[in-house]
Parts: structure tokens; C-alpha cells; sequence
């Protein structure tokens, strides 16, 4: 593992999935003329929008998004995250929320369903049944090794509420975390700093959280504030409230002082 820039995109993705391309095309542009050689997008990244909407569009965004992944990947030579689009389910009318990772050369490494639906009455008055129209996926998440960019480990949103699934990607290596989310508002204000940090803390590795923000269609409003945090809980860039980019160095001699300086992972006793 080498030093080097990474790159969390912050989008305000809408029902247009050519908008939203469109849109990340230029970010990510923007990240890899800053030096970025990781990038991470958002969850849903390529459309948000009423769920039957999204569910009528789910052959089109499935193939467009991952054409644009590995054409962006090419293009730019980075490895890039796409941090979750509908992937149409063979025979039950429902999607996995889809994750992929994609390497310089346009090949797919790793691939993640989304394994915990969020299905919640927020106290802002909305109400979010994912398991409406996601099938849950259900093996955990991948950790991708590589000798530049370090372990790779994959989530999306909801699962950084549920940390058995983060000691999973620590216990298989993972030195860099990606948290792609789409965070309501109203849980966003309270939870996802707090959230990511203690993420990066307990397992002594980097998060990139790439994020969507503003209002997206609708009632729907997002937090914003991608951010790309150290293994001590430190938020090295923060995108903010508007669309952009937060953009950091990972350095390996940091994970190692502060894994030889807080050694929790080996003193776990359960």
C-alpha cells in the first residue's frame, strides 16, 4: 500500500438518470484533476426518485450505471466506487441496492447487496419502507485486497448503524471503509458524523463516505457532508452542504501508528 489521494463525491441525484451522470461526470473530473486515484459515489447515484419510478427505469439505470462506472474508471484511470444504483431481481418484481467497485482497466473487483433495508418512521414525519421495493442481500460485505490502494472493505447507508457488520470487514483486513449513504435530514444533523467516526475508531481504518444532499425529489431531503475520515476518528475533509467533492490522503504509516498506538483490535475478548 502506497500513499495517495482519495476522493468522496457529494451529489444531489433527481429523477434523471442522464442528469445525474451528467452531474458525477463532472465531479469526478474535478477529483481525479485534484490527483484523487480512489473514488467513491454516493449511494444512488445515478437516480432518486418516487419508488415506483425507480422500479419502472430499473433495466435502463441498472445498465447505464454500470456502463458509466467502467467507462469513468477507463477514462480517468482510477478505481471508482459506484456507490449504489437498482439492480432489477430475475422474477419478484424488486431490486438489490448495488454496490460495485471497478478497477483502472474497467473490470469489476467486488460487488455488494445492501443487506439492511432501511425501514423507518423518521420523527420528521416521513416514512422509508426500502424493503418495499429491495430484496436484502445476504452475504456480508467483500473486502478487496490490493497492494496499491489497501483492503477495500464495502456498505452502503443503513448498515453503519449496525457495527457487527464493520468487525466483519475489520476481522477480513479492511484498511479503508466505504460508507456510501444517502442519510435523511433529519437522522443526518444527529447521527452520521458521530456514526462514521466511531466506525473509523473501532476498527483503526480509514472511512470514505461519499453523499447525497439537498432535495432530491419531492419530501426527500438529504444531509450532505461526505467526508473522509483517519483511523483515529479525525474527519480530514468535509463536502459540505452542496454538491462537490472531499478529498484526502490515505497514508499507510498512519494506519500503522495508530493501530500500534490503540492495539483494540487485538485485545478483543469476544
Amino acid at each position: 500500500m502506497k500513499s495517495y489521494l482519495a476522493a468522496a463525491i457529494q451529489l444531489t441525484s433527481v429523477p434523471d438518470l442522464h442528469k445525474n451522470l451528467a452531474q458525477a461526470e463532472e465531479l469526478i473530473e474535478l477529483a481525479v484533476r485534484r490527483g484523487a486515484e480512489l473514488v467513491g459515489l454516493p449511494e444512488n447515484f445515478s437516480y432518486m426518485g418516487e419508488e415506483k419510478d425507480k422500479l419502472a427505469q430499473g433495466d435502463a439505470i441498472a445498465l447505464e450505471s454500470e456502463k458509466f462506472l467502467k467507462k469513468m474508471a477507463q477514462r480517468f484511470q482510477i478505481t471508482i466506487l459506484g456507490g449504489s444504483f437498482p439492480l432489477p431481481v430475475d422474477n419478484t418484481g424488486k431490486v438489490y441496492n448495488t454496490t460495485l467497485l471497478i478497477d483502472p482497466s474497467g473490470q469489476e473487483l467486488s460487488r455488494y447487496y445492501k443487506v439492511h433495508l432501511f425501514d423507518v418512521d423518521v420523527p420528521d414525519g416521513n416514512t422509508y419502507r426500502e424493503s418495499s421495493t429491495v430484496v436484502a442481500g445476504t452475504q456480508l460485505p467483500p473486502v478487496h485486497f490490493s497492494e496499491k490502494l489497501g483492503n477495500l472493505g464495502l456498505s452502503i447507508c443503513y448498515d453503519v448503524r449496525f457495527p457487527e457488520l464493520y468487525r466483519h470487514l475489520a476481522e477480513k483486513g479492511a484498511d479503508v471503509i466505504f460508507i456510501p449513504a444517502a442519510f435523511t435530514a433529519f437522522t443526518g444533523k444527529d447521527h452520521w458524523q458521530v456514526l462514521l467516526q466511531a466506525r473509523a475508531i473501532e476498527n483503526t481504518a480509514y472511512v470514505i463516505a461519499p453523499a447525497q444532499t439537498g432535495n432530491n425529489y419531492g419530501r426527500r431531503l438529504t444531509h450532505g457532508h461526505a467526508v473522509i475520515i483517519d483511523p483515529w476518528g479525525v474527519i480530514l475533509a468535509d463536502a459540505g452542504e452542496k454538491p462537490g467533492i472531499a478529498i484526502a490522503e490515505i497514508k499507510p504509516t498512519r494506519l500503522e501508528q495508530v493501530r500500534r498506538q490503540m492495539p483494540s483490535l487485538q485485545h478483543r475478548v469476544f
